[in-house]
């Protein structure tokens, strides 16, 4: 199995930016292609952002296209999400997921019911 772990979550004000990232271990970390959702207090999870096996493709929701950005380094197994000019409507937990991929610059925006591993999530506020 691979395991997800995601740091960087804090409390920020509006207009900052956060880094997120995820560590991904197990036997074949590498096979998957990644990516990121959030979930805001009774609402449903969201699909932000996701990256090809290889890092060389990304694909992005139209409500964080433009401040995120994803990208991954693979020699360490990790994948960031970079945030920019954050709202108050960023405010949820975000969760990093990962889906079994063999093509290694194939992706496309994840469904929930097609991820294989996620992360525990971290608690991203952003106060205005």
């Amino acid at each position: 199995q691979v395991q997800l772990v995601e740091l960087g979550g804090g409390l920020v004000q509006a207009g900052d930016s956060l880094r997120l990232s995820c560590a991904a271990s197990g036997p074949t970390p590498a096979n998957y292609a990644m990516g990121w959702f959030r979930q805001a207090p009774g609402k449903e999870r969201e699909f932000l952002a996701a990256i090809s096996r290889g890092g060389g493709a990304t694909t992005y929701a139209d409500s964080v296209k433009g401040r995120f950005t994803i990208y991954k380094d693979n020699a360490k197994n990790m994948v960031y999400l970079e945030m920019n000019s954050l709202k108050s409507e960023d405010t949820a937990v975000y969760y990093c997921a990962a889906h079994f991929e063999i093509s290694p610059e194939r992706v496309k925006p994840f469904s929930m019911h097609e991820i294989d591993y996620w992360g525990q999530g971290t608690q991203v506020t952003v106060s205005s």
